[in-house]
């Protein structure tokens, strides 16, 4: 065993690799992560083979999300195992949401992972590691009676700079909903708000460093509710007046809803406030009320397409992305045709759409009916080819209208720049690098599969 270091020892200089699965949440997390890590002496490993520690940041959402898990730790063995004689030996560990479902059943599995930690107690990692480097083998899967939200610390001006114009803040964790599929309330917990003064200062101080974009984040973000200054209980529509105030802040957006908690108030926040974008993701799972019942999404097909038409009255530049599962248990052919009913009515601008494979624990691995995979493959492909034509329109339909377009980097190709739509479609556009860091308006002159191209729509002036 290597000798362990007193923790107020001089920290030298170690590598960090974060591979991270899943959902914007654990993107953001492995962001978090990494800064927390920085003041212990950990950088950010170019590659997994340059890292000395090694995190794999898991989902559960996808099929056989657990023994994807154990395949990329058995990949990781012969890099362990060279090192285990050293005086630095590699650490591995596993975090996220297989972590938190698995516990320590993963040390039961194997003896290559030295730490599991679910997400609730990221902000434990400092101590968990050097509790590591003592020997010890360190799990943490329990729910915080604590502060929920004690690991989200804004990161170092430094450390948005090389970020960019955009940030996640995450304002929501947890989910009380229960869809019979679904296994955040137990890998994330039942539903709790950060408070409104903490994610006012975090983007405050993130646009004083140059972020122009924030995404808020949540399992369930629109069920966000806090206690303004006055003492008043407000939603996400009433969070989002106050950050549209914050100078610098051109842009806002949410991710993920549901359509349960989407009210009145958030829908008229689509209409007033000119920084929050006109794209929404709102899953709607299946068009067959018998299977969204099954689902326990409790929302029908109907009170999903009257949201749909709610939201373009009140901005009728909105576009809308969604979610499905193809082959939820006891799914017939009427079922998934109501289904692609719902999409060709929906029109989406963009689709993420999964086979149903079941999630030990929820209850709709139990349910009988479970549908062949051949029979899901099919469906699958079925609504993909829907949805696909239907964004490939959604993107020609940008042909001939001017966007405005927030510029985030260099493009491919020289004197080319790149931003992003208010749509989040990548746009690309000859001009000078000084155009960076701002929203200037395009004319979009053409699409390839992803992405748009255009030119400026008026000469080039730059804010002061």
């Amino acid at each position: 065993m290597p000798p362990s270091l007193p923790d107020d020892a001089p920290q030298q200089r170690r590598k960090l690799f974060i591979k991270s699965f899943g959902c914007q949440m654990n993107a953001y997390d492995a962001q978090r992560m990494a800064d927390m890590l920085r003041p212990e002496g950990y950088e950010q490993a170019q590659s997994v083979q340059d890292a000395d520690l090694i995190v794999l940041n898991t989902c559960h959402i996808r099929e056989k999300a657990t023994e994807k898990v154990y395949s990329e730790l058995g990949m990781l063995r012969e890099m362990k195992d060279q090192r285990s004689a050293t005086a630095n030996p590699l650490r591995v560990a596993v975090a996220g949401c297989v972590a938190q479902a698995e516990g320590a059943e993963i040390f039961r599995r194997t003896d290559l992972v030295d730490l599991v930690v679910g997400p609730q107690s990221y902000h434990h990692l400092p101590q968990q590691l050097r509790d590591v480097a003592r020997g010890q083998r360190v799990i943490e899967t329990e729910f915080p009676v604590d502060d929920k939200f004690a690991h989200l610390v804004t990161p170092q001006a430094d450390v948005i700079a090389r970020r960019g114009l955009s940030a996640f803040v995450t304002v929501q964790e947890g989910c009380d909903k229960f869809c019979s599929f679904c296994v955040v309330p137990y890998t994330r917990g039942m539903e709790v708000s950060r408070p409104i003064e903490a994610i006012i200062a975090e983007v405050e101080r993130l646009a004083q460093h140059g972020v122009r974009e924030i995404t808020l984040l949540g399992q369930n973000v629109n069920a966000w509710h806090g206690l303004a200054a006055g003492g008043n209980n407000i939603g996400l529509a009433g969070l989002m007046a106050r950050l549209a105030e914050i100078p610098g802040i051109l842009r806002l957006r949410y991710t993920t809803s549901h359509p349960l908690d989407m009210d009145d108030d958030l829908i008229a926040a689509h209409r007033d406030l000119p920084q929050l974008m006109p794209f929404l993701h709102l899953p709607v799972q299946a068009g067959s009320d018998a299977i969204l019942k099954a689902m326990n999404r409790r929302h029908t097909a109907a009170h999903y397409l009257d949201l749909v038409a709610r939201l373009r009255a009140a901005r009728p530049d909105i576009a809308l992305s969604s979610d499905f599962i193809v082959g939820f248990p006891g799914e017939t052919e009427a079922d998934f045709a109501a289904t692609l009913a719902l999409a060709e009515a929906v029109q989406f601008a963009s689709t993420f759409f999964f086979k149903y494979s079941a999630r030990p624990g929820t209850p709709g691995a139990d349910l009988p009916g479970q549908v062949p995979e051949e029979v899901k493959i099919e469906r699958l492909a079925r609504l993909q080819a829907l949805v696909e034509a239907q964004r490939h329109a959604f993107n020609e339909s940008m042909i001939g209208k001017t966007l405005p377009v927030l510029f985030e980097k260099p493009g491919r190709h020289p004197g080319q720049i790149t931003g992003k739509s208010p749509y989040l479609q990548p746009v690309h556009v000859e001009a000078p690098a000084s155009a960076i860091g701002h929203e200037l308006d395009v004319m979009i002159t053409s699409t390839s599969t992803n992405s748009l191209f255009g030119h400026r729509a008026a000469p080039l002036t730059l804010p002061e």
